[in-house]
């Protein structure tokens, strides 16, 4: 019961870092399987205004290896780790980080908060993140699209 509360806080956390991101400077979430294991993960329409807060893309780092994941310039990736797995022992390497960079997972004593990707900048990047406490590795692509509207 208390991962489910951390997991839930964790995506409350990275929508509030979205939005007071979005106001400093300047995305809808959903999952479409392919053939051949691939996953890309793309925004769904919404008709809210433009200036509410979206809910971010989660993935499940069990899941996301050679997939693509979709994002909008205007939102996050939270990037779900497996149960007892620490959320702080994940790294990342971008091939381009002026298209997104990542944040590390965190435990403020109260809660545990998943990794993420920010997206910067419209392009493509592939990640490759690493665990060194357990050897796992993922390796995906990001591709960041317009704000959503």
């Amino acid at each position: 019961m208390q991962h489910s509360t951390t997991r839930v806080l964790s995506v409350f956390a990275i929508v509030g870092a979205a939005v007071l991101g979005l106001t400093a400077c300047s995305s809808g979430s959903g999952a479409d399987s392919g053939s051949g294991g691939s996953t890309t993960t793309s925004p769904s329409a919404t008709s809210e205004p433009s200036n509410s807060a979206l809910p971010p893309v989660i993935v499940e780092l069990s899941d996301i290896d050679g997939t693509t994941v979709e994002v909008p310039l205007d939102n996050v990736v939270d990037l779900v780790v497996a149960d007892g797995d620490d959320v702080m022992a994940w790294t990342a390497k971008l091939s381009d980080e002026s298209v997104a960079e990542f944040i590390p997972g965190k435990d403020d004593g109260s809660a545990q908060f998943n990794p993420g990707i920010k997206p910067l900048a419209e392009g493509t990047t592939d990640v490759v993140m690493s665990n060194p406490t357990t050897d796992a590795s993922v390796s995906f692509t990001v591709t960041v699209t317009a704000a959503a509207k």
